[in-house]
C-alpha cells in the first residue's frame, strides 16, 4: 500500500469511525497547510510554527469550514455535517465547543477525500482555504 495515497475502498471508509476520518483529516490539513507556508517562503521555524498554529487550530478550521460549507457537494455536506456531530469525550481548554465540532467536521470531510484518493477535490478545497486567508491578512 502506497501511505501517501492510500485510497481505501467506499467499504472500508464506511467502516471508519468520523473522528478516525477526523484525524486522518487533521494530519491532511496540517501537511497542506505547512508545506503551503513553506512555498510562500517562510523558512524560518518559529516563523512557521506560529502560522501554522494560527491556521490550524478548532475556531481557524470553524471559520474555514463555514467559508467552505456553500461550496460542498452534498454528498461532502452530509459527511461535513456527520464529522461535526460526532461525540468527542472532551475539548481542549483553548477551544469552544461549536467552534470544536466544526473544525472536527472540516477535518472529518478532509480525511475522506484523502483516503479516497481525491487529491485534486482537497487541492481545489484547500486553495480556497488560503485565499481567505490572503483576504483576512488585507483586513
Amino acid at each position: 500500500m502506497d501511505f501517501f495515497k492510500p485510497e481505501l475502498n467506499e467499504s472500508e471508509i464506511r467502516q471508519l469511525s468520523m473522528l478516525a476520518l477526523a484525524h486522518v483529516g487533521d494530519a491532511v490539513f496540517e501537511l497542506m497547510t505547512r508545506a503551503s507556508l513553506c512555498a510562500e517562503g517562510h523558512g524560518a521555524v518559529q516563523e512557521l510554527h506560529r502560522l501554522t498554529t494560527g491556521r490550524v487550530n478548532a475556531a481557524a478550521q470553524a471559520k474555514t469550514a463555514e467559508k467552505l460549507l456553500p461550496l460542498l457537494d452534498e454528498e461532502e455536506l452530509a459527511l461535513y455535517r456527520r464529522g461535526r456531530n460526532a461525540h468527542v469525550n472532551s475539548v481542549p481548554h483553548s477551544a469552544n465547543v461549536g467552534d470544536y465540532h466544526a473544525a472536527t467536521g472540516l477535518e472529518a470531510l478532509f480525511g475522506w477525500l484523502y483516503l479516497r484518493g481525491k487529491t485534486e477535490r482537497l487541492n481545489e478545497l484547500f486553495q480556497l482555504v488560503l485565499a481567505a486567508e490572503e483576504d483576512k491578512e488585507k483586513e
